[in-house]
């Protein structure tokens, strides 16, 4: 059953279980955040995931031997609830010592037990270093707004007053930024990311959209929360044919979290940047 995040293992002394205990998870409902932003539980306004990934995953092999590996994990923006990082880390901790069969049992294990704290169907990957090392590092798509030379004193609370847009100029365009910053709701710390912005519409003031960005400096919010801010901030201002928007966020106990909220079905980019 979800609860208040105020009784989550967060900013609390945690012992750390090596053995299989799926009981860890913290659910916490998205609606009354949902309420909060004026969003309908019953028409969202956007479709998207929120792709998780995890760098510290282990466990043991039939023979008691460590395997390592990295997953994804795909937690459908629709979903009733969202999982707590914290409680979401010392669920996959308690892997460690736990043994499977191979990596299929494993999937089986954390697709059940992470869908049933979502609320959701939760789409689970795992792979090995070399196939995600094959990969490499991706830079982000589009245009990136950091190097505009624009004079910024507004760091919060998070402010659509200051976009702007030139509804006489339709475009179709990507702008990304690595300025983003949001702090954690209970324990205060940083969150860092990357944030990128695709639409059809009125052109937005680059230098307006960049100091929007920067406004989340110091705004509590959990990851999810503050990509689906800006999603609507944004849909407000241009009403757009499309939008997209994405942030890739800083790792954090060996997870990051990547929300994707978009006017339409889209394919989340989970291609890794440098930061991650």
């Amino acid at each position: 059953m979800a609860q208040d995040v105020h009784h989550s293992p967060l900013g609390k002394t945690t012992e750390y279980v090596a053995e299989y205990a799926p009981e860890l998870l913290f659910p916490i409902p998205r609606l009354a955040k949902w309420l909060e932003l004026g969003i309908d539980p019953q028409a969202l306004p956007f479709e998207g995931v929120d792709l998780w990934n995890c760098y510290e995953l282990s466990w043991l092999n039939e023979k008691g031997k460590p395997v390592v590996a990295i997953g994804e994990f795909a937690i459908p923006a629709r979903s009733p609830n969202i999982i707590e990082s914290k409680s979401f880390k010392l669920y996959l901790n308690s892997l460690n010592q736990t043994r499977f069969a191979g990596r299929e049992a494993l999937v089986e294990v954390l697709a059940r037990d992470l869908s049933a704290a979502a609320g959701a169907a939760v789409a689970v990957r795992v792979r090995t270093l070399d196939e995600v090392a094959a990969e490499g590092i991706a830079g982000p798509r589009g245009e990136c707004l950091d190097d505009l030379d624009v004079a910024i004193d507004s760091y919060g609370p998070p402010d659509a007053g200051l976009l702007a847009c030139d509804r006489e100029r339709l475009v179709s365009e990507t702008l990304y930024s690595h300025l983003l910053k949001s702090n954690c709701p209970v324990t205060g710390q940083p969150d860092w990311g990357t944030v990128s912005i695709d639409y059809c519409g009125p052109a937005l003031e680059r230098a307006a959209l960049l100091a929007y960005v920067v406004s989340l400096r110091m705004h509590g919010d959990f990851h999810e929360q503050c990509v689906e801010r800006i999603y609507l901030d944004l849909r407000a201002l241009l009403q757009p044919q499309r939008l997209t928007v994405q942030a890739r966020y800083v790792r954090r106990g060996g997870l990051d979290i990547n929300p994707c909220r978009s006017t339409h079905p889209v394919e989340a980019d989970n291609r890794r940047l440098v930061r991650q």
